[in-house]
């Protein structure tokens, strides 16, 4: 496992999190504000795909779910 990769991969999650929390408070609405988040939901399982090649699975998901509830809440 290279925790470089790893601790990257994370940051990269919480950036895309950190996105849609503020996309949601913004000022677009309707179809374009879905848009936004759902590109941004798609590139977390971009790194989240990614996460489970270095950590496996269980762990990537742990993962994933840990970030979004500290980011989100």
């Amino acid at each position: 496992m290279h925790q470089s990769e790893v601790a990257l991969l994370k940051k990269r999650i919480v950036e895309e999190y950190e996105a849609m929390k503020n996309g949601l408070t913004g000022l677009a609405s309707g179809t374009a504000q879905h848009a936004f988040i759902d590109a941004k939901m798609r590139r977390v399982d971009t790194y989240h795909a990614q996460l489970i090649q270095q950590v496996g699975e269980q762990e990537a998901g742990l993962t994933v779910s840990e970030l979004y509830i500290q980011v989100i809440g």
